[in-house]
């Protein structure tokens, strides 16, 4: 799993998903990305399935750097039909312990 450092030094390397500016304070707070944050006007999905489990960037909208990286809890495919629901696991995200943490 990269490290948030990574993804934003070569960001074009990872498979990417984009929220809503209304998840974006949820994220910050260490919250699984619900499916309507994904679907709404603001959010995007690849054009190509990603299957379930497979990790994730997650970026913002109207933002440049990633805010966190996440696991798939449905398929992409999946997501883009659900309107509830979880549809990624955070892993880590901007400002916890592991973006903090110095070699």
């Amino acid at each position: 799993m990269p490290s948030l450092k990574l993804v934003h030094k070569y960001p074009e390397c990872f498979p990417m998903v984009r929220v809503d500016r209304g998840a974006i304070k949820f994220v910050l707070g260490g919250a699984n990305i619900m499916c309507p944050g994904l679907n709404s006007k603001g959010g995007q999905l690849p054009d190509q399935n990603i299957e379930k489990g497979q990790p994730v960037i997650v970026n913002a909208e109207n933002k440049k750097s990633a805010l966190a990286i996440g696991k798939l809890l449905m398929s992409t495919d999946e997501i883009k039909t659900s309107k509830k629901g979880h549809g990624v696991e955070l892993i880590t995200y901007l400002g916890d312990p592991l973006w903090s943490f110095k070699f």
